[in-house]
Parts: structure tokens; sequence; C-alpha cells
């Protein structure tokens, strides 16, 4: 997750997620690239460390893995020639025979077993380490002093075959196949891992071209690529904004030409200034929550989940997703997205992310008899990423319902926000998110809310929780693994690690003579997305 994504984690996703970064001025078009909207990514494009949504999106496009995801989120085979397993525990992969590297090297079984111990090191400090936890040996590897090096259980058996070993049952684990941290590495990568991350060697789609540090990034397509995602235009710009305004300007005058951040500014306007036939809308599984860290002041133990139940009750929802998000986004309903298979919208103690007043006074009342409160509520955010509006709305609920002083501050660009997060820096409240890096509900709890995962940015802990979540991937079926989950979702609910607030309603806006769609989580569809 990650989302990347984090935002994401884009991952968000984002997913950490988030989005944006850089410039903001127009982009040349003579190599008849489609221009599409990006950001200055907070690492290099490295597969196992990329972990947001701007990065993700270049690496996703340069590298491909043993499967790769549709527009609507099915998992197609791409490197992948079989895959045997009888418990979802132990698994016998062969890869596709002849497939190379951009610099000419063929991938082999190693460079996904080398790729993902490198992945799960500790002393390699890559984001992306915790997606490698239910690998037999990962304990060892990933310990604060490792005993070992790589996990026990990968094993190479020939040029194109390796087998996996999971600690126990994972229903999951082949669906997240084709997300980032799995994707193979070239063996030139270890020889220097952050110079690569600059000019990196992939095996997907496009070939890397160029990055020009804050204002974009060029790929290129391969003509020769074998896989199910083969591009349909020359290669693609992410083109660096500082401001979705900027962005959506450009949008217009033809200087960009694929949008899926439209401004708030532009909600109620985009379908005339752009035409119908330019927009599409889709819901998808991407979030936007708040985090509050145990860490802050008056929010560690009880004082603090009785204080974020309140805030969550004393936020207005409904009138923010229609006054600021023109219906563009939905009031929460759980942790995940609403268009993820085995969604709920009425877990019990859903009603905790239910605008309610005088609960929320009630709440916050009894958090003060444990310790009177003082200072300013704080929402950090991201100048680049657009989200003013809504937390200004947001800050003045807080701050009419509670009687606090409740505002949001910006820093200019996402990077810079997650780089505080990260360092754990950051002594606010902030905004985070998350967008879908496979489809499964699964993928949008694990990453961020079990005990160490790498996008847990709240560094939350709750042993029920993390026995909750290893309970429903150790389920048999789907339908029982999202029915276990949703029971680990009330505990959320209870302890409220973060403060699910919108799920979104996708805008892709597309220039004159361009023709493509959005993907599942939120993206456009970069390998079908054409124009003239």
């Amino acid at each position: 997750m990650k989302l990347r994504k984090i935002w994401v984690a884009l991952g968000a996703a984002v997913v950490a997620a988030g989005v944006l970064s850089a410039c903001g001025s127009s982009s040349d078009d003579s190599n008849g690239y489609i221009r599409v909207y990006g950001g200055e990514p907070e690492t290099g494009l490295i597969t196992t460390t990329t972990n947001e949504n701007i990065g993700g999106r270049v690496v996703d496009a340069l590298f491909t893995g043993l499967y790769a995801y549709d527009a609507q989120g099915n998992p197609r085979p791409a490197m992948v020639d079989k895959l045997e397993t009888t418990d979802n525990k132990n698994y016998t992969i062969t890869i596709k025979k002849g497939w190379k590297f951009d610099d000419g090297t063929e991938v082999k079984a190693h460079n996904f077993v080398d790729a993902w111990n490198f992945g799960a090191y500790t002393p390699n400090a890559q984001k992306q380490q915790s997606f490698f936890e239910p690998i037999e040996g990962y304990d060892q590897v990933a310990a604060e002093k490792p005993t070992a090096k790589t996990m026990s259980g990968l094993k190479v058996v020939d040029d194109y075959t390796f087998t996996v070993a999971l600690k126990q049952p994972n229903i999951d684990f082949k669906l997240g196949l084709g997300f980032t941290p799995f994707k193979p590495l070239p063996d030139v990568a270890f020889k220097d891992i952050n110079a690569f991350g600059q000019k990196p060697i992939g095996n997907g789609p496009y070939k890397f071209v160029d990055w020009q540090h804050n204002q974009k990034i060029d790929v290129e397509a391969k003509a020769d690529y074998p896989g199910p995602d083969k591009a349909k235009n020359k290669g693609i710009t992410f083109v660096a904004y500082q401001d979705p305004d900027a962005a959506y300007s450009d949008l217009q005058s033809g200087n960009l030409d694929a949008l899926e951040v439209i401004p708030t500014s532009a909600l109620r306007t985009y379908k005339k200034d752009l035409g119908e036939s330019q927009v599409v809308n889709k819901p998808v599984a991407y979030t936007l929550t708040m985090t509050i860290p145990e860490t802050l002041p008056h929010f560690s133990g009880e004082e603090g989940r009785l204080r974020r139940q309140a805030i969550s009750m004393a936020i207005n929802r409904p009138q923010i997703s229609q006054n600021i998000f023109a219906g563009t986004r939905a009031p929460a309903r759980d942790f995940t997205s609403s268009s993820l298979p085995g969604y709920d919208a009425n877990i019990p103690g859903s009603d905790v992310l239910d605008y309610n007043a005088a609960k929320a006074k009630q709440l916050w009342a009894q958090a003060n008899a444990i310790a009177p409160w003082s200072g300013s509520f704080v929402i950090a955010s991201n100048y680049d990423g657009g989200h003013k509006e809504w937390i200004d709305a947001a800050s003045n609920d807080i701050k009419n319902t509670l009687g606090i002083d409740a505002h949001g501050e910006s820093v200019p660009t996402f990077k810079q926000l997650r780089s505080e997060v990260n360092a754990r820096t950051i002594k606010t409240a902030f905004r985070t998110g998350w967008q879908g890096d496979y489809p499964s509900m699964l993928e949008f709890l694990y990453p961020l809310y079990v005990t160490g995962a790498g996008s847990n940015d709240g560094d939350y802990s709750n042993p029920q929780f993390d026995a909750a979540i290893n309970n429903a991937l150790a389920q048999p079926t789907n339908d029982a693994a999202y029915k276990a989950a949703n029971g680990a979702q009330q505990i959320l609910l209870q302890d409220l690690p973060a403060i699910p607030l919108f799920d979104y309603v996708s805008t892709l806006g597309l220039a004159q003579g361009v023709k493509g769609t959005i993907t599942w989580n939120n993206l456009p569809d970069y390998p079908n997305l054409t124009k003239g």
C-alpha cells in the first residue's frame, strides 16, 4: 500500500498518498509523449523503497512483475509462466524466458529473489520492507540487528524457477505479486542502489529517458515489450506541479494531456470547461484520512482515544462532500474503500464516523476530565495537493463544535510533508490517505495499521488488531477473509489510529484530442492514453 502509496500511499499511496510537487509550467510536446500530472518523487525510483503516489506511478511504468493489473484491478499474467500452490503457503513460481531488462540482460529467477531479499534486509533501509513480512525468514533478515541476509523462505531452483515459503497461509499473497516491491531488479542495481534510483533500468512497458528534478520525468514506450500492458503511445512525460490550479490551466490550454487531480476551484465547472467527452468519472480505491499520532500531547491512552473520537464526530463529512468537493468525495464508512470487494458500510462502531455534535462534545468533556485541553489542534498538509479548502472546513467544524482553536498549516510540497512524517519530526496531526496497490481491502489495513508496518505513520500498535488481521489473511476463501477483516476494523473504529474522512469518486480530465480512462486506484491508464 502505498500505496505507495501511501499516500498512498501513491500511495499512497498513498498511499500514502497525496500528490504533487514542483514547477507548474508548460511541457515540451516535440517528442509526441503524453504529458501527465506528476511531481517530485520523495526518493530514487527503486521498487523496494518507493512507497508514495508520485514516485510509484513512474516506477510502475518502468518495471513489470509477475502480474500486471488492468484498469479494473484484475491481475493478468505478465512475467509469470506458472504459479503453483496447494495451500496458499508454499509456492513454486516459473517465469517466462527471454524477457529482458533495458540493459539487455535477461530477467532470471534470481532477479526476483535478490530484489526481495534486498528489500527485506534492514541495513538497506527500504521503505517497502514490511511487504516481505509473510515470507519465512523475514524476522531474521528484518531484525534491528539481522542474523541473516537472505530469507530462508526464498529458494532459486533454476534460471526460471523459484520457490516461496510463507510463515502461514496468506490469501492475499498471490494477488499482491503485481505490486511494486515484488518486481525484479537487475544485477547492476545492487552495485550502487542510489545511483540506480536516479537512472533506473527496468523491464516494464516504458524505458527511463530523463529526470529533470522538480520539473519532469520522461519515459519512452518500448516497441518490443512482451507484456499485457504494452503502451499505445510514444511515451509519457510526468510534469511536476506545485499547484493543481496551474495544472488545470495547462490542461485547458493544451499544455497538459491528462489530469486526475481536478482542483477544488473547478469541481463545479470542469465538465463545461473541458467538455463531457473529455471527462471520466469513476469510484476508485483511494481514501482520504487524518492521522493524529499518539505522541502528541493529549492524544495518548484513553484521553487520546476519546479526543480522536470526538474530533471524528465533530466533522460534518456530508456537508464538506457537497460544499467543497461537489460530490466527488463520499463520506467514509470504514478504513477501506467502497469500490473494493467485501466492503461493508455498516460495521459495528462505524457511527464514530457520523457527524454528531452533541456526542462529540460529551466525548471531549470526558477527555478533559482526564487532563484539561491546552493548545491548538493543527492539521498539516502539502500546499501542492489542493487540500486547503477541506482542511479549513474540517477545522471550522472542530472549532465550532468543541470550542477549541483548530486550523490547518501547509508545507510547500508533498515530498516535504512525507519527509517530516517519515522522520517523525512532525508535531501536529496531518493529512494522510491510501491509494490501493492491489485490489484487496486487506491491503488498506495491514500496511497502515499493523505494528511496525511500513506505512504505519502514527506508529499505532494493538496486538488484538495484529492478531485479527493475521487471522483474516489465513482464511481459506476471500469471503471468509473479508468477514474477518471487517471484524478487525471494529478495533480500529474504537482506537481511530487514523480518522477516515472520504472515499474518492475520481475525475480524469483529458485535453482535446486525448483519449483514455482512469484505473481502479485513481491513476490514468498510462499505456492506453492516446492523442491525435
